[in-house]
């Protein structure tokens, strides 16, 4: 239906007036650092800031934990491998995956990337599946958080042992869009398009819905679950009851362990309850590997082939292995920052919190005293995260729903870290599924309720532009 004249003039004086207010707010002056703002990870925060700089363990652990550390980091560095093997502790791979080891998705504990060209491997992203829920199947979204693709399942697994075939290969192709700032510089904003071809089990359901993602950076996930849930849940505001546009709300999702409906923390749409599970589920989904948690085959009842093939066990990860992997994952330490005194950091700071992008990447919190590891209580943390679901508009919209986090929602990124990506993972490829280049295409993706701060970067300076990245590569 049309947009009434009167309509589009009063939302064109509405964007105005916030514009205006945007460009009157006065700049939060910071003239000096934080006690103590350079550990971002409190007590655990490690000072490397090379190209291992995210594979560290915290620095509060003993030397004794240190070992267990190196254990759990052997687990998820080396590859598993097809049964039957000598090497029955890490055999059972598939038979269909996406990798054979966590590392080669979180390349050095790190952030993963989209295909760069049609002949690229798409290792460290894959794409989840799923249809429509239809009426009658609420027990299934409360448990699954969604209904998964008949044959495919909830992931594509491009890859498979012998004697099975891969699901798919996945390919990207981009188009381009010209963002104009306030100054008069243009920047080339880049929408992927997947391609999905060589499909081994026949057509996909017709209505099947498609999500891109690269794998998260591992640093400081220990430190995320060890925040109290009543301090997350006291930055939710679903019905915007403050009125200033963010509405974060929390995802609540199944938990395998206890049987029952938690807050969920981690995955790009906070779709797992727990670091464990998280695990597990990569195990399962990434590897084709059963644990306690989660059982049986990734092969789906219409792939009958795949479900005749030999597998390593029940459970194929073993309860001691998937303790151990999830030790080190609670204990990669996150990095501490560098320059926080620097002038333009702190400028760029201030003009952080005048653009409004704490309100989601909110600064700190305090973990609990009775956290899974003690090296992790009672810890002033700067993840840069509420760990919410924010409207993030139609711009980076999946339109694929999970458990409470509808098709334009997403968990706010930790912040921690980001400026180290490049000299880590050689790239500086962000958002979910990769798309931006760097991180002010980042910032132009924004919408839904992070508009008035896309908004507000917009309308900055070349000077200001540069503080404000200043601030986010110190992270």
């Amino acid at each position: 239906m049309p947009v009434p004249p009167v309509l589009r003039l009063l939302g064109t004086l509405v964007l105005g007036l916030a514009l205006a207010a945007c460009e009157q707010t006065e700049t939060p002056r910071f003239t000096t650092a934080e006690p103590g703002e350079q550990l971002s990870g409190g007590s655990a925060t490690v000072s490397k800031a090379d190209q291992n700089a995210y594979s560290l363990p915290s620095a509060n652990l003993s030397p004794s934990r240190r070992l267990d550390f190196s254990v759990g980091n052997s687990f998820f560095r080396n590859p598993w491998v097809i049964a039957p093997a000598s090497t029955d502790a890490r055999d059972g791979l598939g038979p269909l995956f996406n990798t054979n080891a966590c590392q080669n998705c979180h390349i050095k504990d790190g952030r993963g990337h989209p295909p760069g060209s049609a002949t690229d491997n798409a290792v460290s992203s894959l794409v989840r599946l799923s249809i429509p829920a239809q009426p009658g199947q609420a027990h299934l979204l409360e448990r699954q958080g969604l209904i998964a693709e008949p044959v495919y399942g909830g992931q594509l697994q491009d890859m498979a042992i012998p004697g099975a075939a891969p699901e798919g290969k996945l390919r990207v192709s981009y188009t381009t869009e010209r963002v104009p700032l306030k100054d008069g510089t243009v920047v080339e904003l880049q929408k992927p398009e997947l391609q999905i071809s060589q499909l081994g089990y026949g057509a996909l359901h017709p209505h099947t819905l498609f999500s891109l993602r690269v794998a998260p950076p591992m640093i400081g996930l220990g430190l995320l679950e060890a925040i109290p849930e009543a301090a997350l849940l006291a930055n939710a505001d679903p019905d915007d009851t403050d009125g200033d546009g963010i509405s974060g709300r929390a995802n609540l999702v199944w938990d395998h362990a206890s049987q029952s409906t938690r807050l969920g923390r981690f995955g790009w749409k906070a779709g797992q309850p727990s670091l464990n599970q998280q695990n597990a589920d990569a195990f399962f989904n990434d590897m084709g590997l059963s644990t306690t948690l989660i059982a049986g085959s990734s092969c789906s009842a219409a792939q009958a082939e795949c479900l005749d093939l030999p597998h390593g066990g029940a459970p194929e990860v073993s309860e001691h292995i998937l303790a151990q992997v999830l030790f080190y994952t609670r204990n990669l330490a996150v990095p501490a920052r560098r320059q926080v005194d620097d002038p333009q950091v702190l400028k760029g700071k201030g003009l952080f919190h005048q653009a409004g992008c704490q309100a989601c990447h909110t600064p700190k919190f305090t973990t609990a005293a009775q956290a899974a590891e003690p090296e992790l209580a009672n810890q002033l943390i700067r993840p840069y995260s509420d760990l919410l679901l924010h409207d993030m508009g139609d711009g980076l919209a999946d339109n694929r729903p999970e458990f409470q986090a509808s098709g334009r929602e997403w968990r706010t990124p930790p912040l921690w870290g980001i400026g180290l990506t490049e000299t880590v993972n050689g790239h500086t490829r962000f958002l979910h599924d990769g798309r931006a280049r760097n991180l002010l295409e980042a910032i132009l993706w924004h919408g839904g309720e992070a508009e008035g701060a896309r908004q507000a970067v917009m309308a900055f300076d070349a000077e200001q532009r540069a503080a404000l990245l200043a601030f986010l590569d110190s992270l």
